[in-house]
């Protein structure tokens, strides 16, 4: 097993950064390497199911948004032996939903959860990929807020503090947990 700074050395040494892209000036942070090895996307898994199997940090279930927190959230959930919950975007559900609009750069986003997803007083992790603005998981939070549930912790494997939107989540009240942390955007 690898110590938790080896993990994080490990974790960063697979993640790819494709310099202006989207846009001039971005270095994009490209996670698909760490799914595309076996071992890696083991290693990956393995670091928050370990941190979320200790009864402190247990959660009732997972959520995870879209897309790439399905991928994480899904694998995590399924370790776990909790259930899983896709927040979407706007239009992809089929049942009755709650949604939450947040900013973007230019413009705005909507995301849904469907409003069975989760219950009153259940413990929910929320995942994804990357944080930077933290416009997508405070949503994701208001959402589970909505319904009731509570937002034990947001996880993600990137952050990019820069941004900072995970200064924003901390002082919103949300606790994060990530394994890899990139300076700059």
């Amino acid at each position: 097993m690898l110590t938790a700074p080896a993990v994080t050395d490990y974790l960063r040494s697979h993640i790819r950064t494709v310099p202006d892209w989207p846009a001039p000036g971005v270095q994009f942070r490209d996670i698909t390497p760490l799914l595309q090895n076996p071992r890696v996307f083991r290693v990956l898994i393995d670091a928050f199911v370990h941190r979320y199997m200790d009864p402190a940090l247990r959660p009732d279930v997972v959520a995870g948004l879209d897309a790439r927190g399905f991928i994480l959230g899904s694998v995590v959930a399924y370790e776990l032996n909790v259930g899983f919950v896709p927040i979407r975007k706007k239009g992809k559900l089929p049942f009755t939903t709650v949604e939450e609009t947040y900013e973007l750069e230019y413009g705005s986003a909507t995301v849904q959860l469907h409003t069975d997803a989760v219950h009153t007083g259940q413990r929910v992790l929320l995942i994804d990929d990357l944080i930077a603005t933290g416009g997508t998981m405070m949503a994701g939070k208001k959402l589970l807020e909505k319904l009731g549930a509570t937002v034990m912790e947001g996880a993600a494997i990137v952050d990019l503090p820069e941004l900072q939107g995970s200064a924003k989540l901390r002082s919103a009240g949300l606790s994060l947990f990530t394994l890899v942390d990139f300076a700059g955007h």
